[in-house]
């Protein structure tokens, strides 16, 4: 069984902004409150995230799990990567924790993290890591699972988004290349950025985000990375577009039987309930 458990959805700066006077920041509704986007994967006793932002410690405060097998990273940017130091306590318990990250990627953290890749006379509280390096055209191996990943573009940044099972988590796109798109196909669930109403020269829109998810179809689709300007989650959720919004600590379980059927539960950690009933008009 795959667990996934979505530990922010917002964009860079988050919702609320600081000293923002937008309606939807100023909004009591919990569904507009976002942390920076992040989510963690668990299966077979094991616990990986993808991306650990400046909110990592609380959002792993609020999800607690025993250790960290793995930690993913997508990109170098801030709201992906600020929070590597909160780490520790997990290296305290458990040693030296694996990260996967491009070259690119890694190149930043040393330059961000210098103490944590220190060598000589380093700081006996800086964690230790394990670096693997991740390629875009090879498949690897996470805790037994077979994970590919899948390249997209924030304009010209590349983004490594990432496959699993029947699962696909892309964040941060702008534009998808057709090659990366055929690893794409027969998902179950794809969840995608997007970021606004308006378009926007680094990350889809919404109307964007939707033709992606007409190409390709999958069973389910969830979208994240989202801004204040896509507007409250309410009102969004009311105007009939196909593709629910996520909210901060979804958990989504499933389970797969022989025949390839899939069983799915839902876990919601607030106590009301969604029906989702879109009709793209």
């Amino acid at each position: 069984m795959l667990k996934i458990t979505f530990l922010g959805t917002g964009t860079s700066q988050g919702i609320p902004i600081i000293g923002s006077d937008h309606p939807v920041c100023l909004s009591n509704d919990p569904r507009d409150k976002r942390l920076r986007v992040s989510v963690m994967l668990e299966w077979d006793q094991q616990y990986f995230v993808i991306d650990c932002g400046p909110d990592f410690r609380q959002q792993l405060l609020a999800n607690p799990i025993p250790r960290l097998d793995g930690l993913l990273f997508t990109h170098e940017h801030a709201d992906h990567t600020a929070g590597l130091d909160d780490i520790r306590p997990f290296f305290f318990r458990q040693g030296a924790l694996d990260l996967y990250a491009d070259i690119q990627v890694q190149k930043a953290l040393r330059q961000r993290f210098a103490y944590i890749f220190e060598t000589e006379n380093k700081y006996p509280g800086a964690p230790t890591v394990n670096l693997n390096t991740l390629h875009k055209d090879q498949p690897f191996d996470l805790g037994g699972k077979k994970v590919i990943p899948v390249e997209v573009l924030h304009n010209q940044w590349p983004v490594m988004g990432f496959r699993i099972d029947d699962f696909a988590y892309l964040t941060d796109v702008k534009t998808i290349a057709k090659e990366e798109r055929e690893k794409l196909q027969d998902l179950d669930i794809l969840v995608i950025s997007a970021l606004r109403v308006a378009p926007h020269p680094m990350h889809l829109n919404l109307e964007e985000a939707l033709q992606i998810v007409e190409e390709l179809q999958p069973k389910r689709t969830y979208f994240t990375h989202i801004s204040h300007l896509l507007g409250f989650h309410k009102e969004v959720s009311l105007i009939g577009i196909q593709c629910p919004l996520l909210v901060v600590s979804v958990h989504c379980n499933w389970h797969r039987h022989r025949h390839r059927h899939w069983h799915w539960q839902w876990q919601w950690q607030w106590q009301w309930q969604w029906q989702w009933q879109w009709q793209w008009q």
